[in-house]
């Protein structure tokens, strides 16, 4: 009997003792555990430290920022209050609207930065000048005027894609901002159907150029004549056409308003159709007023026999791209690219390349010029036409 007494309480000091080993264990590893929390913890408290450290400095800089600011801010209060009364603005606009003073691109965006300091960005007329502006602007020589209203226009909050050459001289330079450089084409992500994205009015203007042109036409009473003249030859091949620039001189005249030929270029094939159908190519003559309204002849160019104004402009193609190029003792009379018969189609347009600005008069001559096929063939774009666009209610006129 003693013997298995003592069998079982070493049995039960064997179980003690293992009970206890396992409780110690637990113990033990509880305290490593919490001891490495406590480790990961301390960690992330270094790490918080240190972003919380960066974010002071980064608000100090800031706050170093704004004070650098603060005089202009007063200035430009300043200058708010004074014009809140609209007082200024309302003898400026009167001043345009009178006619007493020329409405250029500069003028007008400069009416819109009065809006936004008088009135504000949220007024929608302030838009609305900032967007007339950059309709008017002609392009490459009204860069300063495209950017001032695109920067304006960005600022406002509108949707509009800001030219590279603008965002140079924009002074908002968000951090990272995204480089868009968009270089127009005829094909592809630069084709016509993408302009829009970038000039709007290209894509949203309702009296775009070309047009097909079909009947029913009204009467023109307008009367065209030309009145050209020889002088050097001057050519720039602008990496979208060849394009012939014309010294002072050189004419055309619709009842009694003078226009000054500023240059011709040449697309292929012909921008316009007649009818649906198109020709080999086309010559848009361009014209400025002193008023600056604009006007284009376009002269289509058929096959047919050899043009010999063709052959003298093709035998002196600009050796580089965007370079004027004056060979010698080379002289043009641009009148020898027109036909002898004046009769036209007109309608109110836009340039066919971006901006796409509108406001511009078309005269489509109804009888074309010839030109060869290898004449064609040696033109250096195999194609730089704008696709015909809605007539959106628009009459064609001929005369």
């Amino acid at each position: 009997m003693k013997k298995y007494l003592r069998i079982i309480l070493e049995v039960l000091l064997g179980l003690l003792f293992v009970a206890a080993s396992v409780l110690a264990y637990v113990n033990w590893s509880g305290k490593r555990h919490a001891i490495v929390e406590v480790g990961s913890v301390s960690q992330e408290m270094e790490e918080l430290d240190k972003d919380l450290k960066d974010a002071e400095e980064e608000v100090k800089q800031l706050k170093g920022e704004l004070e650098g600011l603060q005089p202009r801010v007063f200035q430009l209060d300043a200058v708010k209050a004074a014009l809140s009364g609209g007082q200024v603005l309302q003898d400026m606009e009167a001043l345009y609207k009178g006619g007493k003073i020329e409405m250029t691109a500069e003028r007008q965006a400069g009416i819109g930065a009065l809006r936004m300091l008088a009135i504000g960005a949220e007024d929608p007329n302030t838009v609305a000048a900032f967007t007339k502006a950059l309709e008017m602007a002609q392009w490459k020589n009204r860069l300063d005027t495209v950017c001032a209203a695109q920067n304006a226009l960005a600022a406002a909050g509108q949707k509009v894609e800001v030219l590279s050459e603008c965002r140079n001289i924009s002074t908002a330079k968000p951090k990272e901002a995204p480089k868009h450089d968009f270089h127009w084409g005829y094909e592809g992500k630069e084709g016509p159907e993408h302009w829009g994205e970038h000039f709007p009015v290209c894509g949203n203007g309702k009296k775009q150029s070309p047009l097909n042109i079909v009947a029913p036409f009204e009467k023109s009473k307008a009367k065209l004549a030309v009145n050209y003249k020889m002088g050097p030859l001057k050519m720039l091949n602008n990496g979208h056409t060849i394009q012939v620039n014309i010294p002072p001189g050189s004419t055309m005249s619709v009842n009694g308003m003078t226009y000054d030929l500023l240059q011709f270029h040449f697309h292929r094939p012909s921008e316009e159709q007649i009818n649906g159908d198109y020709s080999a190519m086309v010559a848009h003559f361009v014209h400025k007023s002193k008023e600056g309204q604009l006007a284009v002849i376009g002269v289509l160019l058929q096959y047919g026999k050899e043009n010999p104004a063709i052959k003298t402009l093709w035998a002196n193609l600009p050796p580089k791209e965007n370079e004027e190029y004056a060979p010698d003792k080379i002289a043009f009379d641009p009148s020898t690219l027109l036909p002898k018969e004046l009769g036209f189609y007109h309608y109110e347009g836009s340039l066919t390349t971006p901006p796409c600005t509108e406001g511009v008069d078309f005269y489509i001559l109804k009888t074309p010029s010839q030109v060869s096929k290898e004449q064609v063939g040696q033109f250096p774009y195999k194609m730089n036409a704008r696709p015909v666009q809605q007539l959106n209610g628009r009459k064609i006129s001929e005369g």
